[in-house]
């Protein structure tokens, strides 16, 4: 027997209800947004996500499902989706059609890592990305949507986390006096930290294993240029505006290369030390990376799989509601055709109809239209074939009568 690769799971229909739930609250508050769904291929060229990324993060050295097509190119499928929006918003020229474009996604992406709750080797994400415009306006209006998505579907004890990562001006400085905070310590850092001292200084703030030891680094927004700290106290402004409480977090770099200024996560604590549920920031030199005119952008990701675990906790997930209008039973060879021809009429006419193709009991089929959550049963046997009459039964209230063919739909 061949099971699901490790770190995969199928969606069984009785689940699927929960994700459709989700993916309509996920349309429905893009469309109030005015974002517009954008869906990229499943593999990239691997350089994609080696630029895009960076090399030196844990995604892209670590992670990433690569292997070579039978034409010798470098392929690997998508762990993120930012590179691949970038790459089809330069490759399609939509800075041509408009000077902001506002865009989302929901997929699958892939990274191999350790599977456990909500974290898996293929996982589902719902993201946006606004292309083109520099305002911290367009950071508060990204942040605001994450936020409302979250506790429009219920979600409380949610906790925004802020911070500006700065910018290649006043970056280099910080990953100084980080490299210099951290040099006399490094042996008591993490094989992964030690690694990262070279390479990505700042990814040592995000340290799981060893970041609490360290309580007096040095903080970041103490070193931000003026349009990064302009950027970041208008930013706060705004959110404050709008009614969304945060907690400044100088720890927060987020794991990927491609930040600059804002970075933000949002937080459900229930889910313990995997707690984001939601995260993301500006990068603005993604798009001269990938090879087009200095763009600035801002974006989120969400995992499915972290909001439905949440919306367990809270029980906050729907419950599948029958949607059968109405069960047709057929009792007898004789009535098969005619029940088949008012299954085929009523389904065609826009009604949910099932019927039973087993040829088994009248009490047997009573059963499994009742199990269905049909409304009304319609019982079509030889007496009823020679009247051209059915029997039109109420489910809920037991009621029975004999009506004409012809008012079948009507009573319905």
């Amino acid at each position: 027997m061949i099971n699901a690769p490790r770190g995969t799971r199928d969606i069984l229909p009785r689940d699927v209800v929960e994700w459709q739930m989700i993916e309509r609250k996920i349309r429905e508050i893009c469309d109030r947004f005015g974002f517009e769904e954008i869906r990229t291929p499943i593999f990239e060229h691997t350089e994609l996500f080696q630029r895009g990324i960076g090399e030196n993060t844990d995604v892209v050295e670590k992670e990433m499902y690569t292997f070579e097509d039978r034409g010798g190119r470098s392929l690997t499928l998508r762990p993120e989706n930012t590179a691949s929006t970038l790459r089809a918003y330069l490759q399609n020229k939509l800075f041509a059609e408009k000077s902001l474009n506002k865009l989302f996604y929901i997929g699958s992406m892939f990274r191999y890592d350790r599977p456990q709750a909500g974290r898996m080797r293929e996982f589902h994400q719902f993201g946006v990305e606004s292309i083109g415009e520099m305002n911290p306006a367009v950071d508060a209006e990204v942040i605001t949507l994450a936020w409302d998505f979250l506790t429009e579907l219920g979600l409380t004890d949610l906790e925004l986390r802020l911070n500006s990562v700065g910018c290649p001006k006043c970056r280099p400085q910080y990953k100084e006096v980080i490299q210099k905070y951290f040099r006399d310590k490094l042996p008591e850092l993490c094989h992964d930290c030690q690694s990262r001292f070279d390479k990505n200084p700042m990814r040592l703030l995000d340290c799981k294993i060893d970041s609490d030891k360290f309580t007096d680094v040095p903080i970041i927004t103490y070193y931000l240029c003026d349009e990064c700290r302009n950027h970041f106290e208008t930013l706060q402004k705004l959110l404050e505006a709008g009614g969304i409480k945060f907690k400044i977090d100088p720890k927060l770099v987020r794991g990927l290369d491609y930040y600059t200024k804002t970075a933000f996560e949002i937080r459900y604590s229930p889910l313990g030390a995997q707690s984001a549920v939601a995260g993301g920031g500006r990068y603005d030199g993604l798009v001269e990376e990938l090879g087009g005119d200095s763009t600035p952008a801002v974006g989120f990701a969400t995992g499915i799989e972290r909001i439905i675990l949440a919306l367990e906790q809270q029980d906050l997930l729907l419950e599948k509601l029958p949607s059968i209008d109405c069960f047709i039973i057929a009792l007898g060879d004789l009535a098969q055709i005619p029940a088949f021809k008012f299954l085929t009429d009523l389904r065609r006419d826009g009604k949910s109809v099932a019927m039973d193709f087993a040829g088994r009991s009248m009490k047997a089929q009573m059963k499994q239209a009742s199990k269905s959550g049909a409304k009304f049963a319609v019982i079509l046997g030889e007496d009823e074939i020679r009247s051209n009459m059915v029997t039109f039964k109420n489910l809920e209230t037991s009621d029975q009568e004999l009506i004409p063919v012809e008012k079948i739909l009507e009573r319905i």
